[in-house]
């Protein structure tokens, strides 16, 4: 997941990700306290040994992604006066779509999951509403189908 841009998380998804990130660094240092298989089982690689090393370059990488993520991130603030009536990111936006109200948080996109209703800033739904008011009309375009729907209000927790 290495990446050149900022990171976008809530508090919440900066402390899942730290706290993460600290259980793998235990299990790392607890895998490696152990003793390690020896590599050669008779005139063979030892199975248990290739099985470690495939278990320690897993973690590695995963524990190079945590790190990545914590050298990037930045905590989605609430914006200043006066530019809170716009859509950011950490909002929470109630929208008139296809005749039903949906609501959704705007969040970065290592804490997106549609399923709860937050959605990435990156994605089609994020991209359309980004500076948009409060009684604006949007139109989302997705690979299947284009929506329009109003954003009826926008609130920052």
């Amino acid at each position: 997941m290495l990446t050149a841009e900022k990171i976008y998380v809530t508090h919440k998804g900066l402390e899942k990700v730290q706290k993460e990130y600290k259980r793998l660094l235990e299990f790392r240092n607890q895998k490696t306290r152990g003793e390690v298989p020896s590599m050669l089982h008779s005139e063979e690689a030892n199975p248990e040994y290739l099985a470690f090393q495939e278990d320690m370059n897993m973690l590695e990488t995963k524990l190079a992604e945590y790190e990545d993520i914590l050298q990037k991130a930045e905590i989605i603030k609430k914006p200043p006066k006066g530019r809170d009536i716009l859509v950011d990111l950490g909002a929470l936006v109630a929208l008139e779509m296809d005749g039903k109200v949906e609501e959704f948080l705007i969040v970065g996109t290592l804490e997106a999951d549609p399923l709860q209703k937050k959605i990435s800033n990156e994605s089609p739904i994020g991209k359309a509403l980004l500076g948009k008011r409060e009684g604006d009309l949007v139109s989302v375009e997705t690979a299947v189908v284009t929506h329009t729907c109003k954003i009826l209000t926008i609130s920052y927790l």
